[in-house]
C-alpha cells in the first residue's frame, strides 16, 4: 500500500512524501527507522474496496517472482548498486504487492540491512530456498548467480505445477458440471415425469422407484444435502489441519491406486530440485536437509528426512540416512549415493529432479487420457439409467394407452 505522510525530520523540519508499506504499522515503523517523527499518516488506497478487500492483491505469483529474480540478477551482474537496481525494478514492476514488497526491500536495505536479511521478513513471498541462496550468493560474490538459478528453478516447478492443474483441470471440470446438471433435473425436470409414472400406478421397475424415491427425496432435502457437502468440505480441512488428519492424509496421498505413485513422484522431484539448488547455492548439507524437509509439503516424507539428518549428524552418509523407507526407492538412494562419493551431489540431484519430472508428466498425460473414456463410460451408464428407469417405462405406458 502507498501512503502520504507529513513528518518531523531531525533538524525539526516538516517534509511530506509517499511510502509504500504492506500496512501502517510497518508504515510507520519504516518512517520511523529513516529518523522521521509522524504527524500524520494517510493511505491512498482507502478509497479502494476492490483493493482493500480483494484476496488476491496480495500475493506475489510465479511469474512476476522469476521476472524479478532475472532483471535483479541482470541489474547485479552489470555492477549496478543493490538499492539502485531495487529502484530500477520498481519503476518496471506492475504487480502492486510485489511493488510493496520491492519499496520494503529498498527502505531495509538504506537502514544498513541485508538484500536477505530484508527478504527474510516475507516469507510469504521469498521462501527459506530463496532466502538461503541468496544469503550464500551475497558470501560468495555472486549473488547474480544465485538469483538466475533461482529464476530457473522456479520456472521448472511453476511447469510441473501447471501440468498438474491442467491435467486435472478437465476432469474436475466434467465431474462438477455432472453434480450440477445432475441437481437440476432432479429438481426440474424428473419431478414432472415421475408423477407421469406414480399416477398411472402399477407395477414400476426397481430403477424407477429408486429414482422416484431419490427425487422425492431430494426436493424436500436439497438444502440438507447442500449443508452436508459444504459441513463435509469444512470438516475435510478442519481435519487435515490437525496433526492426526495430516498425517493420515499425507500418507494417504502417496498410498492411493494410481495417483499415489504421481504423488509420490511429484514429492521426489521436489526433494531433489531443492536439494540440489541449496548444494549448488554452498548451502551446508544439514541446513539444506533443513529446508528441503520443511518444502516438500509431506509430513511423512518430512519425517524421514529429518531423521536422515539426525543420521548425518552421527556421522553417516545421506544415501545411509535415507536408506530403509519404501518412499525413497532405490533408484534414489544409489543416486544420492553415487552424488556423495564423486562430490557431485548437487548434479546428480539435478539429473535425477528432471526424470521424475518427466516422469510425473508422463504419469500425467496417461491419466489424462485414460480418464476421458472413463467419463464418457460414466456419463453412458448415467444416460443408460435414466433411459431404462424413466423414458422407458413412460413409453411403455404410452404406447399401451394407445
Amino acid at each position: 500500500m502507498k501512503f502520504n505522510y507529513k513528518a518531523r525530520n531531525k533538524e525539526g523540519g516538516i517534509q511530506s512524501g509517499d511510502v509504500l508499506a504492506v500496512d501502517q504499522n510497518k508504515a510507520e515503523r519504516l518512517l520511523s527507522e529513516n529518523g522521521l517523527v509522524v504527524i500524520s499518516l494517510e493511505s491512498q488506497d482507502e478509497g479502494d474496496l476492490f483493493s482493500k478487500f480483494n484476496p488476491f492483491g496480495k500475493s506475489v505469483n510465479n511469474k512476476e517472482l522469476v521476472l524479478f529474480s532475472r532483471q535483479l540478477s541482470t541489474l547485479i551482474s552489470a555492477r549496478v548498486p543493490i538499492i539502485q537496481s531495487l529502484r530500477i525494478l520498481q519503476e518496471q514492476i506492475t504487480g502492486k504487492y510485489l511493488l510493496t514488497i520491492i519499496g520494503d526491500l529498498i527502505s531495509a536495505v538504506e537502514n544498513g540491512d541485508a538484500l536477505s536479511s530484508a527478504m527474510a521478513k516475507h516469507p510469504d513471498v521469498f521462501g527459506n530456498v530463496y532466502v538461503s541462496l541468496v544469503m550464500s550468493g551475497e558470501v560468495s560474490g555472486s549473488l547474480d548467480k544465485s538469483l538466475v538459478y533461482l529464476a530457473d528453478q522456479q520456472e521448472k516447478d511453476y511447469e510441473l505445477k501447471g501440468k498438474v492443474k491442467s491435467a486435472m483441470t478437465y476432469p474436475i471440470f466434467v465431474l462438477s458440471a455432472l453434480v450440477i446438471i445432475g441437481g437440476l433435473m432432479f429438481k426440474f425436470v424428473l419431478p414432472n415425469l415421475t408423477s407421469v409414472l406414480t399416477e398411472q400406478g402399477g407395477t414400476l421397475p426397481i430403477t424407477t422407484v429408486w429414482i422416484i424415491n431419490f427425487t422425492v427425496f431430494f426436493n424436500k432435502f436439497w438444502w440438507l444435502l447442500g449443508l452436508l457437502l459444504a459441513g463435509g468440505i469444512l470438516g475435510f480441512r478442519y481435519w487435515i489441519k490437525t496433526l492426526t488428519g495430516r498425517y493420515q492424509w499425507d500418507a494417504l496421498k502417496i498410498h492411493f491406486p494410481i495417483i499415489g505413485d504421481i504423488f509420490q513422484k511429484i514429492y521426489l522431484s521436489r526433494f531433489s530440485r531443492n536439494l540440489s539448488t541449496l548444494v549448488v547455492g554452498g548451502i551446508p548439507i544439514i541446513k539444506a536437509l533443513q529446508i528441503v524437509s520443511e518444502i516438500i509439503n509431506n509430513v511423512i516424507y518430512r519425517d524421514i528426512v529429518l531423521e536422515a539428518i539426525t543420521k548425518v549428524q552421527g556421522g553417516k552418509t545421506i544415501s545411509e540416512g535415507l536408506s530403509g523407507h519404501p518412499e525413497f526407492p532405490t533408484i534414489v538412494i544409489q543416486m544420492v549415493r553415487v552424488g556423495e562419493q564423486t562430490a557431485q551431489l548437487d548434479e546428480i540431484m539435478a539429473k535425477l529432479a528432471n526424470f521424475y519430472e518427466k516422469e510425473v508428466d508422463n504419469k500425467v498425460s496417461t491419466l489424462t487420457t485414460l480418464m476421458e473414456p472413463l467419463i464418457m463410460i460414466v456419463l453412458g451408464i448415467g444416460v443408460g439409467i435414466l433411459v431404462a428407469g424413466i423414458l422407458l417405462p413412460i413409453y411403455n405406458l404410452a404406447s399401451a394407452s394407445g
